[in-house]
């Protein structure tokens, strides 16, 4: 392997390892803005002229010191209400670590907007305001983050400084959230005290709560380990792309194009092609302009196999020996995101991966309420923000593993084949990792979510 190849994959390992997808959840005015732009104003992350903006925004509001909130609701209307309406991504950086940060709504009926940020999120930071505790909203930012499979979840008990900074208070309210969340199955909870308006303990430790000896919000997003086991992964490689260059010096090249979801690939590997079945060994591995025995996520590379079989765009690459079953009868957990319902017979098309197949919805089996998780059975259609289980048969063969075993390849969507609006973004799988028993509850009205 030469030098320029070797530097390539330090640089795409280290890259992979020091990026922190996290999203942050609330209810209205817990303070979750105000938190984001003390984070990004007191860790230096943001310039100064967006810091000036938000200044004389502020003195056109008649406050004397810069609202930090308005660094991320930057929606006219989202300023005008004091809330946060849409999804508010922010890019930051640490000499630790690098972030993307998905600044989510608080209200219910935009439990589809959380769904979005929190889908690729490796952390979700819940706020808590002390005064109040834990409330519906939490409960279902909780099981929405365990619904999604985030794998670390911050309690960021908000306020501190309204109830004298008591330690009682947030023992508390940590006690009552790690339980509920452990329970969904949520695997590792941090609760932080925190005051945001105030600073203390997002990214530098408060002085006022010297009971608490945890890290700061920032220095906990700094240290959380994100995992990236390459061995442990079920290898998967969506084609995106056939390249036949067909030129005079590469007459019979034929390479298969794509960003690899998961896992790790190397040459002399024995492969399947899916749906299909073909079996095949991979020849080559092609990453940036040069060849190299083994490849993983979440690179892009070109595979080449020992065999000349017919591959196209939307086929998945596996290891024989670890191939997902092939089904056209998908049973998922969606979150509908669209304004329009979706409804049992509906026709729709279903993207999973590179992968784009006609489908109809043969049942909604349940409509999920996040508030107790109980399951309303036999909705008849879902509309915004309901979250339910649905069955969906496929006209051809889709190769999903179960979302629990890998977010990228067992997630999907539902389109509506009319206009190309996203309808639903569904789940393979069970909903939950702890296979709780969720309540059934006869719903005489249909629509009490």
């Amino acid at each position: 392997m030469s030098n320029s190849v070797d530097t390539a994959v330090q640089l795409a390992d280290l890259s992979a390892t020091t990026l922190l997808r996290f999203a942050t959840a609330g209810s209205v005015d817990d303070g979750k803005s105000t938190l984001v732009g003390r984070l990004l104003h007191d860790s230096k992350s943001v310039l100064t002229d967006q810091l000036e903006a938000v200044e004389a925004a502020s003195l056109k509001r008649g406050q004397e010191a810069p609202d930090l909130a308005l660094l991320t609701d930057g929606l006219r209307a989202e300023r005008e209400q004091g809330i946060t309406i849409d999804v508010a991504y922010r890019y930051f950086a640490t000499p630790r670590r690098r972030f993307i940060l998905a600044d989510t709504p608080g209200h219910v009926q935009y439990t589809r907007n959380m769904v979005t940020g929190a889908s690729t999120a490796d952390l979700a930071v819940v706020l808590v305001d002390a005064r109040n505790g834990v409330i519906e909203q939490t409960r279902r930012h909780a099981a929405v983050a365990a619904l999604l499979r985030v794998p670390h979840v911050v309690l960021a008990v908000n306020k501190m400084d309204l109830v004298a900074y008591e330690e009682k208070v947030f023992a508390s309210i940590a006690e009552e959230f790690t339980a509920y969340a452990r329970e969904l199955g949520v695997p590792e909870i941090t609760a932080i005290p925190i005051s945001a308006l105030a600073g203390d303990n997002v990214v530098e430790p408060s002085a006022n709560m010297d009971w608490y000896g945890g890290p700061t919000v920032l220095e906990h997003l700094e240290t959380v380990p994100v995992s990236h086991d390459l061995t442990s992964c079920h290898a998967r490689l969506p084609v995106q792309y056939v390249i036949r260059p067909q030129t005079a010096e590469l007459p019979d090249y034929r390479g298969y194009a794509g960003q690899i979801a998961a896992g790790t690939f190397r040459v002399g590997e024995p492969v399947t092609v899916l749906p299909s079945g073909r079996t095949s060994t991979v020849a080559g591995i092609d990453l940036l302009g040069e060849s190299v025995d083994v490849a993983w996520t979440p690179q892009s590379v070109t595979l080449l196999l020992a065999d000349d079989i017919d591959i196209s765009r939307g086929d998945l690459i596996v290891p024989s020996g670890d191939a997902p079953a092939t089904t056209q009868d998908v049973e998922a957990t969606v979150c509908h995101v669209a304004d329009q319902p979706l409804t049992v017979g509906q026709r729709v098309l279903l993207k999973h991966t590179t992968r784009t197949v006609k489908a109809i919805v043969k049942e909604i089996e349940s409509r999920l309420t996040l508030d107790d998780l109980s399951q309303h059975p036999h909705p008849g259609q879902l509309v915004a923000n309901d979250i339910g289980r649905v069955k969906v048969r496929t006209a051809e063969p889709l190769a999903l593993d179960a979302y629990a075993d890998s977010r990228r390849t067992g997630s999907f969507l539902l389109i509506d084949p009319a206009d190309g609006t996203t309808l639903a973004a569904g789940m393979a799988g069970e909903s939950f990792a702890t296979h709780k028993v969720l309540t059934t509850v006869e719903d005489e009205e249909g629509w009490d979510f």
